[in-house]
């Protein structure tokens, strides 16, 4: 069993590449990375593995954005200290979730999943279920009024969560409710045109005017038509935003 693992600090590589071969005598840790950079380099010139860990709070951005640039056809079971990301987690080829500080116990348990879920689904047919293309969501069904309408994805500016609601702003500064989660929205979007600024907010690349520093490696975006907050990228997801909005 190849296994790879993405993991920015590197005592903490060491304690889970220890747990896993505790657990699965039989695994090859194939590479052991630290960054998204890194680890999109490392799957672009490699074969798959056959299981990766992933932390999901790197140096230079979330390993969310690993999955983003990479064709990926390979579980993941994702490491981290905050829960906040779990349902990105289970949208993203995530098999498990565990949280740090990790136990011995619980990478076994996540590996004893990994095997459980290979075993029961053909080999064949569960790499090919990973593996298969995405299709991203070019329309979206809005309320206005009384009536149903549809937004196509090109007409929006960006989604956005205001007091536990979640909206869609069109390009004409039009706005609607969505009954459904951000999270949830995002995982449906084509991640060349849309991005995760925050937690409140996902933009399309059209939407943003320009970019200015923020302090303490922020970015602050200045979107159009103009949100009625202000749009912070962290200084986690920043390096992130510049490339995609360079590409």
């Amino acid at each position: 069993m190849r296994v790879a693992i993405v993991e920015d600090e590197a005592p903490a590589r060491e304690r889970l590449a220890a747990a896993i071969r505790k657990a699965a005598p039989d695994a090859c840790i194939a590479s052991a990375l630290a960054s998204v950079g890194e680890a999109v380099e490392w799957l672009e010139r490699n074969p798959a593995p056959d299981l990766l860990f992933l932390d999901i709070q790197l140096g230079d951005g979330l390993s969310f954005e690993i999955l983003r640039r990479t064709r990926l056809t390979c579980p993941v079971i994702f490491a981290t200290a905050f829960d906040e990301y779990l349902i990105d987690a289970f949208q993203s080829n995530g098999i498990d979730y565990l949280l740090k500080p990790i136990r011995d116990e619980r990478v076994a348990a996540a590996i004893a999943k990994y095997r459980g879920l290979k075993e029961h689904f053909h080999a064949d047919a569960f790499l090919q279920a990973l593996a298969k293309p995405r299709v991203w969501r070019e329309r979206f069904l809005v309320r206005k009024g009384g009536d149903l309408t549809a937004v196509r994805a090109a007409e929006v500016a960006y989604f956005h969560t205001s007091d536990k609601l979640v909206f869609l702003t069109t390009k004409t500064a039009v706005r609607f409710p969505l009954d459904r989660p951000l999270a949830e929205l995002e995982a449906e979007l084509d991640p060349q045109r849309f991005f995760r600024a925050n937690r409140a907010f996902v933009v399309n690349i059209d939407a943003v005017a320009r970019c200015r520093s923020y302090g303490k490696g922020k970015l602050l975006l200045e979107l159009k038509p103009a949100a009625a907050e202000e749009v912070v990228v962290s200084q986690e997801r920043a390096a992130a935003f510049r490339k995609w909005l360079g590409e």
